[in-house]
């Protein structure tokens, strides 16, 4: 297995702020139309690139993560028709951005070397993170009425967590490596 890392945070940091703003764009789209497997039709997708949050927050930074995880949600949630300002705004958007934020906080691409053993603990931190995510939102989906507690734990953790459990240590190391193509010189990360 091939190990990545980034060089030494320095540089400005407009270049991971703007591009965690194209990521949660692009996630926000992404879950409102790109998700083909329907668990509960017109509410509840297989978030395929629920991966976004993490990865942007491991290469970017943990307040980039933030801002991918929490925009991309309300992008999401205004395009997908289920925008519920006190869920949305508040719960959704802040635990879903914890997706972002945790990971980013925990591993930083110019002091982490991407082997087997560090691609594993960011599976783990992915499950720990989404179990929390998907229990708060939970809770407030059936504070709300709009869901039973233990069903909406269900379908959010299929929904959310598998693919962030997979997909964030899967595409880490090819994704830190066209970072550094696209982005020779190093910046802050934010």
């Amino acid at each position: 297995m091939t190990t990545q890392t980034l060089p030494k945070d320095s540089g400005s940091s407009l270049f991971p702020l703007v591009l965690s703003i194209v990521a949660a764009a692009a996630t926000g789209v992404l879950w409102a139309y790109a998700n083909p497997i329907q668990l509960v039709p017109g509410v509840i997708q297989w978030r395929i690139f629920a991966f976004l949050p993490p990865l942007i927050g491991i290469l970017l930074g943990w307040k980039s993560g933030f801002i991918c995880g929490y925009l991309g949600t309300i992008v999401w949630s205004l395009l997908a028709g289920t925008f519920i300002p006190a869920h949305s705004l508040i719960v959704d958007g802040i635990m879903v951005g914890l997706t972002g934020l945790v990971p980013g906080l925990l591993f930083n691409p110019a002091t982490t070397t991407f082997d087997k053993s560090a691609l594993v603990r960011i599976a783990l931190v992915c499950l720990v993170v989404g179990l929390v995510m998907v229990a708060a939102v939970s809770a407030s989906l059936a504070f709300l009425g709009i869901f039973p507690f233990w069903w909406a734990v269900g379908y959010l953790g299929l929904s959310d967590i598998v693919p962030m459990l997979i997909g964030t240590p899967l595409l880490v190391v090819p994704a830190l490596k066209i970072l550094n193509a696209a982005h020779p010189a190093s910046f802050k990360r934010f």
